[in-house]
């Protein structure tokens, strides 16, 4: 099918597609990328020419020239009220109907629906995403079991606020085809998102809300502004409507937050911590940076670590002192009911992180699972009492040095064998799930998504570089090591999924992380060559 010179690619059928795929929608997607597409390549260009600067100096500062608004007296606009209280979000994948359901009636205050990192762009994927958010903003979403169980939004209590998370910049749709070229994701994803809720939403007394993953700089950030001004306006929709909360995940962008809350202001909602993706971009970024950015074992890598604790409270320091919210990271526990006595430990676990965000000042924090929200909003009720946040809560005491956010050197902990083990099954597992179109995935009674995968692959291949040395075995970590347990964990998989899975998803995802783990030269997303495997 096609309007004007906008082309859908895939003839696979989709159930309900023509009720997002419509020609009016299509020319939004397309006009969104004409005026936007060239700027976005632009600066994803511009990201690999700063990565070489610092490269060569091994150094990441402040900007000289955003001092003034580092420094300026200024303030983002004023929280919409269904965004005042955020003190539990529930993050999940918005397809299918049934996981949709379940986060909209978790009990959570906010339903982060991700189109990213715990999604698949299976292009069946990203269309019932989208129907799927606009069933729920009217009201209309359900969706009956093979078995006959009937999921319904709940009537009893309020459902969660969706704030929708696209993808990335880095991103390309290839099923939406704009005057002969790929689209960009993201611009697929908030384009027919916002032409098919944006108006519900506001009826709701809601609105159009986004978190904007995996941005490296304020420029980014100013064109996600640029976009919010020209769609408000395409559909008659008053500015500042659209509310947006930043993932700081990456370590440019750790240097960047009072300037990206700028360029986002009169949209801005808030900076959240997002703990993996920060951890996988220090790697990416400093790769060539030697032992000194060299991390333990992923798990060992504590938010208390002095490096980790500079960016946790210089983005509550900042967020409160612009007006914006401070959103915490991701308990990403999976419930064990086979093993109550490792579930109970791994609770409590995340009740003491969650205990720390809020006494730290944030304002509210994520659960990847229903049984995990009940934990955060105690914590957080605790803290709050009555109060719907903690803006009030200025951290004027903090003071965050260049130094000490690249302080990698200061987290304790080891690099072992046991490690390598873990990383490598994790790696190839996720990658075969993400390859057969399911994006967010249990293993090991933790939920993981694309960003545990890219530290996992991302450590491999920091230890090969740096030829790391294990604590647990004394072996040093070399490309025949990593092949001899790629193959290890492999086997262990094949032998876990059955032949004809293995053959069909596991072995071309080992494949995969052999290749990207075992290059010389470092891949910057896993997802882009896994996204060719994608059916």
């Amino acid at each position: 099918m096609s309007a004007q010179s906008v082309t859908v690619t895939d003839p696979t059928p989709i159930p309900r597609a023509a009720e997002i795929l419509t020609d009016e929608a299509l020319a939004f997607v397309a006009e969104l990328n004409r005026r936007f597409n060239p700027v976005r390549t632009e600066l994803l260009e511009a990201r690999g020419v700063k990565r070489t600067k610092v490269a060569e100096t091994g150094k990441l500062d402040f900007l000289p020239e955003t001092l003034s608004v580092r420094e300026g007296d200024w303030k983002v606009a004023p929280a919409p009220a269904a965004l005042t209280d955020r003190r539990v979000e529930m993050t999940g994948p918005a397809s299918p109907a049934k996981m949709a359901i379940n986060a909209l009636n978790s009990g959570a205050k906010v339903w982060l629906a991700d189109l990213e990192d715990a999604s698949t762009p299976l292009w069946g994927n990203v269309v019932d995403a989208v129907l799927n958010l606009r069933d729920a903003a009217l009201g209309s979403l359900s969706y009956t079991s093979p078995e006959g169980k009937e999921y319904r939004l709940r009537t009893d209590a309020p459902l969660a606020v969706a704030v929708t998370r696209p993808r990335g910049w880095h991103l390309e749709e290839r099923h939406i085809v704009v005057d002969g070229e790929p689209t960009s994701g993201a611009l697929v994803d908030f384009g027919l998102h916002f032409f098919h809720t944006a108006k519900a939403l506001l009826a709701n007394g809601h609105g159009p809300y986004y978190y904007l993953p995996k941005m490296e700089s304020h420029l980014e950030a100013r064109l996600w502004n640029d976009i919010f001004v020209f769609a408000q306006d395409y559909l008659a929709i008053p500015q500042g409507t659209i509310r947006a909360t930043v993932l700081i995940e990456t370590i440019p962008a750790a240097f960047e937050m009072d300037e990206i809350l700028y360029e986002l202001r009169d949209h801005a909602s808030g900076l959240n911590a997002g703990r993996w993706d920060y951890l996988f971009s220090i790697i990416k970024y400093f790769r060539d940076a030697g032992s000194a950015f060299t991390l333990p074992d992923r798990a060992q890598v504590a938010m208390t670590a002095p490096f980790m604790r500079a960016y946790t409270e210089l983005l509550v320091k900042t967020c409160h002192h612009r007006g914006a919210f401070a959103m915490g990271g991701m308990a990403a526990v999976i419930p064990n009911r086979k093993e109550p006595e490792v579930t109970a430990a791994a609770f409590e676990k995340v009740r003491n992180d969650k205990t720390r965000e809020a006494n730290d000042g944030f304002d509210g924090s994520w659960v990847a699972h229903p049984d995990l929200v009940p934990i955060c909003q105690e914590v957080f009720d605790a803290v709050l009492g009555e109060r719907p946040n903690q803006l009030d809560k200025q951290r004027t005491e903090v003071s965050v040095t260049a130094e000490q956010l690249l302080d990698v050197a200061s987290a304790e902990g080891d690099a072992t064998e046991a490690g390598l083990h873990l990383n490598l099954y994790v790696a190839v597992a996720y990658t075969a799930v993400w390859i057969s179109g399911n994006g967010a995935v249990a293993i090991h009674n933790l939920m993981e998504d694309a960003a545990t995968a890219e530290i996992s692959r991302s450590q491999v291949w920091q230890q090969i570089r740096n030829q790391v040395k294990l604590a647990d075995t004394g072996n040093t970590v070399t490309r025949e090591l990593v092949e001899t347990i790629l193959d290890e964990e492999t086997a262990k998989l094949r032998g876990e999924v059955g032949e004809e899975a293995f053959a069909k998803y596991y072995k071309p995802a080992s494949e995969l992380i052999a290749d990207i783990c075992l290059s010389e030269d470092y891949t910057d997303f896993l997802t882009i060559p896994a996204y060719e495997l994608v059916g």
